[in-house]
């Protein structure tokens, strides 16, 4: 443990060393072709709006044609004109827009708001907010949020996109995310070896257990629009049944994560709130707290899956489908 201590400035200059290459490397040989090139616009003005139907629906919508100038890329400050169905915009709004070609002249549409600074603003919050409540550990937190985002997009997406075993780069992604996660937010010392072993361990019965759920309710891997366009924009060369279970894998690690430092620091605590305890009453003791945590956990993720698929369980809900054919989707 003294040894981990000693070297623990190195493997982390290392670990950023590694993630740095990664970077390079990855991102300047898996980039996707772009088809057309997407702008950033600022709102000048609205011609025109008008309200239509949807076409084969009761459901109104509003469509603004609007003059807007670009204001990035190789068109930056040249005025265009804009067929906006997407949400009323007003002047000032920047937006991000595509172009296509109706015959007579490029005209460009609205894809997306630009939200940015908004998203920055929430993302100073929360950082904010973490640092305020948990001081330097909560700094190594974000440091450690900051390294499982860089593993994810410079490691584990490009690799797969690149067509590498789905399951076998998720779980060496898993155990480097892992290692962001306990290690630098919680130290290097035995309670974090304990968790790091203990999660690497899950994450590995968590894999055996989900390829054999998918294999015995015969699951695709197709379970969102996402998919089928994945597999058509990669000519059907992707695995996606093991991208699914990739899916999985990395989808445990936070749950499995907070369970095994919780666990870990129950036992250290009690170990030293009362030395007089046997091992078998530090273990009885931490097990009645993680029985506890577990099952807390259950309605944690319920209620956080539910809220995520809140539309979506709406349309089940209204739809006449039988309830047999609803819950055997993917």
């Amino acid at each position: 443990m003294q040894t981990i201590k000693k070297h623990s400035k190195k493997i982390l200059v290392f670990l950023v060393l590694i993630s740095a290459f990664s970077f390079f490397l990855l991102s300047s040989t898996n980039k996707a072709p772009v088809e057309n090139e997407i702008k950033k616009v600022e709102i000048l003005k609205i011609r025109s709006e008008k309200t239509d139907f949807l076409p084969g629906t009761k459901s109104e919508h509003l469509i603004q044609e609007i003059d807007a100038v670009v204001l990035d890329g190789t068109d930056k400050g040249k005025i265009i004109f804009l067929i906006n169905d997407v949400a009323p915009l007003k002047p000032t709004d920047k937006v991000f827009v595509a172009s296509y070609n109706n015959e007579t002249e490029e005209v460009y549409g609205v894809i997306e708001k630009d939200r940015t600074k908004a998203l920055i603003f929430f993302v100073f919050l929360f950082c904010a907010g973490v640092v305020a409540l948990s001081g330097k550990q909560g700094v190594r937190s974000l440091l450690s949020l900051l390294g499982s985002f860089i593993v994810i997009i410079y490691i584990l997406l490009p690799n797969l996109l690149a067509g590498a075993p789905p399951v076998s780069i998720s779980i060496a992604v898993a155990s480097l995310i892992l290692f962001f996660a306990i290690f630098f937010t919680h130290g290097f010392n035995k309670e974090s070896v304990v968790a790091f072993s203990g999660t690497f361990i899950a994450i590995l019965i968590t894999g055996i257990l989900a390829n054999f759920s998918i294999e015995i309710a015969e699951l695709s891997g197709f379970s969102s629009h996402e998919s089928v366009y994945l597999n058509f924009l990669n000519d059907s060369v992707l695995d996606i049944k093991g991208i699914f279970l990739a899916g999985i894998i990395i989808g445990s690690l936070g749950i499995l994560d907070d369970i095994a430092i919780t666990q870990a620091s129950v036992v250290s605590e009690l170990w030293r709130a009362n030395k007089d305890l046997s091992k078998l009453e530090v273990w009885k003791s931490a097990l009645k707290v993680g029985r506890e945590h577990s099952s807390a956990l259950v309605n944690t993720l319920a209620l956080a899956y539910t809220g995520a698929s809140l539309p979506l369980l709406l349309l089940f809900s209204g739809s006449s489908a039988p309830i047999e054919m609803t819950l055997s989707r993917e």
